[in-house]
């Protein structure tokens, strides 16, 4: 007994070096390696996309609520009741910008480039986020995928473009008709691009979806 149990305590080398090629060694199994990822299915990334889609549309209607319907609108007890630039979606003249410098003291201008400095900002970001996934998750033709995505794109671009336009044009000493000009200007693209990105978002679906009937 004690001598198996010497041979079973000497070690392989050991064992080779004694018995030749005779030796018995024995065999160290290892454990199956156990791989920790989970598959990742088509279904599970587009239910991901969808709640981060769900998510953008949520905080993208709270931002415009907050901007448009409630920043904004409360401002117009700092100006006599005027409107601010942002919300004129058919553009604004020199004179009335004219009345609107007249009717705005310095606090009023700061707290209006505030507004353009947070939810200004945020908006426009989380929407044109939130658009592209929309559209990137529902189109699969690349050269219309890129066609869609232009509009959000654009609509980021000139709606901060718009905010830095519209500071500038009220913080000087009177109207100046060539800053007055490209704020309008943008304010108006802004407004379209927005309603032609909300048309391509809802194009993306429709489409998605009549693919998915078809197949």
């Amino acid at each position: 007994m004690g001598r198996d149990n010497g041979a079973m305590a000497k070690t392989p080398a050991q064992r080779i070096k004694k018995h030749g090629a005779n030796a018995a060694v024995p065999q160290h199994h290892l454990p199956p390696v156990v791989n920790p990822t989970t598959a990742r299915t088509p279904e599970k990334a587009q239910g991901n996309s969808n709640l981060i889609v769900i998510a953008g549309v949520v905080a993208s209607l709270f931002l415009f609520w907050y901007l448009h319907l409630l920043t904004l609108t409360q401002l117009t007890q700092l100006s006599d009741g005027l409107a601010m630039p942002d919300a004129l979606v058919g553009g604004f003249d020199a004179a009335y910008i004219g009345r609107l410098q007249a009717a705005m003291n310095s606090d009023a201008l700061g707290q209006l480039n505030y507004v353009h400095k947070t939810a200004g900002t945020l908006f426009p970001l989380i929407f044109g986020f939130t658009w592209l996934l929309l559209i990137g998750t529902n189109v699969a033709r690349k050269a219309l995928r890129w066609a869609l995505w232009a509009l959000p794109m654009l609509f980021v671009v000139v709606r901060l473009w718009g905010n830095v336009a519209i500071d500038a044009m009220m913080g000087t000493a009177g109207p100046d008709a060539g800053q007055v000009a490209l704020a309008s200007s943008l304010t108006v693209a802004g407004w379209v691009l927005l309603v032609l990105s909300l048309l391509a978002g809802a194009a993306a679906v429709f489409l998605n979806r009549r693919n998915r009937n078809v197949s």
